[in-house]
């Protein structure tokens, strides 16, 4: 199959930050192994040694820069404003602001996020794990971590400084700043809280790989959680809210989900995880070959005429908006 992968973000590949770029990367390697002829249509700086890269321009209408009749489908990574009169499919990655109605052959990227727009059709995330290198199973582990952009009131981290302060842990802040004056004046004093900014790379699976859990408490209906299965890999239970894909991702063995600062707080301290579990539970069920194999079985219902969806797919609520975060 000619398939043709559409993104108008950062460039490919990513190094440091860009969790839908990495996942599109990924996609494009499990295709590829699978027998597949992958085309990037991105923008320009992106190159790749396994696919042909089209640099997109953004200047003009995505639509007409596809070549006619060169693929068997063209799959988008963001919302068209018009319906395509080819084979196509388009994956929402995020929860829109305000109540939006998508493309007929958008699918989501978990149970629960096509549940919330009204539909069936997902795809689980996946990652080729070959690239995080083996775990280090013989490295000590020191601290617990946050992983997301530190500065966007949903991710929490506030909620995961207050989680760790009451379990009497350290810290490592994977997205985020000591001092932060994005959103007013912000200042963590605490010296069992280490900040490293955004990271990426070797460092970023370094301090992964010295992690005793992640502290994720999210207040927003998380669309997937590529954070989550990164730490899992690396052999770290997930400490969460149950909002989301979150009870999806985490299982009873692999970590414990509460709204409740001082239940996750309680869940810290036990820590009663088996940490190979939680490795294995990431490597089996959200790598990208499993990922390819669940867009190609869309691919094949659209070529053969389906519909993902029998309406447009519509968030009825504002999909920014603040959960509860209890004491």
């Amino acid at each position: 199959m000619k398939i043709l992968l559409v993104h108008q973000g950062l460039s490919l590949p990513v190094l440091t930050y860009g969790g839908t770029e990495r996942v599109i990367w990924d996609l494009a390697k499990g295709l590829v192994s699978l027998g597949h002829e992958v085309t990037f249509l991105v923008p320009e700086g992106s190159v790749c040694d396994f696919a042909r890269v089209i640099h997109i321009d953004p200047q003009q209408d995505v639509l007409g820069q596809i070549p006619s009749n060169a693929f068997d489908i063209v799959h988008f990574q963001f919302k068209l404003e018009a319906e395509p009169d080819f084979p196509y499919l388009v994956t929402e990655h995020g929860n829109t602001k305000t109540p939006a109605s998508l493309n007929l052959n958008t699918v989501f990227v978990s149970k629960n996020h096509a549940q919330r727009y009204g539909s069936r059709e997902f795809v689980y995330n996946g990652l080729d794990w070959s690239s995080y290198g083996p775990v280090d199973w013989s490295m000590p582990r020191q601290r617990h971590h946050f992983l997301a952009k530190g500065s966007w009131p949903v991710k929490n981290l506030k909620g995961a400084i207050q989680v760790a302060r009451q379990a009497g842990v350290s810290l490592a802040v994977l997205g985020g700043k000591r001092l932060n004056l994005s959103r007013g004046f912000r200042f963590t004093p605490w010296r069992s809280m280490h900040f490293h900014g955004m990271v990426g790379g070797t460092l970023k699976f370094r301090l992964l790989n010295e992690s005793k859990g992640l502290i994720f408490p999210v207040r927003w209906h998380e669309p997937f959680g590529l954070a989550v299965i990164e730490s899992l890999y690396f052999g770290n239970p997930v400490f969460s809210t149950p909002y989301g894909a979150l009870p999806e991702l985490v299982t009873a063995p692999h970590g414990y989900l509460s709204n409740s600062i001082a239940e996750l707080a309680q869940a810290v301290q036990d820590m009663k995880f088996d940490s190979r579990a939680c490795h294995q539970w990431a490597v089996s069920n959200f790598n990208h070959v499993l990922m390819a194999q669940g867009y190609l079985e869309k691919y094949q219902r659209v070529l053969a005429g389906e519909r993902m969806n029998d309406k447009p797919p519509v968030l009825k609520e504002n999909g920014h908006q603040m959960l509860p975060w209890n004491p």
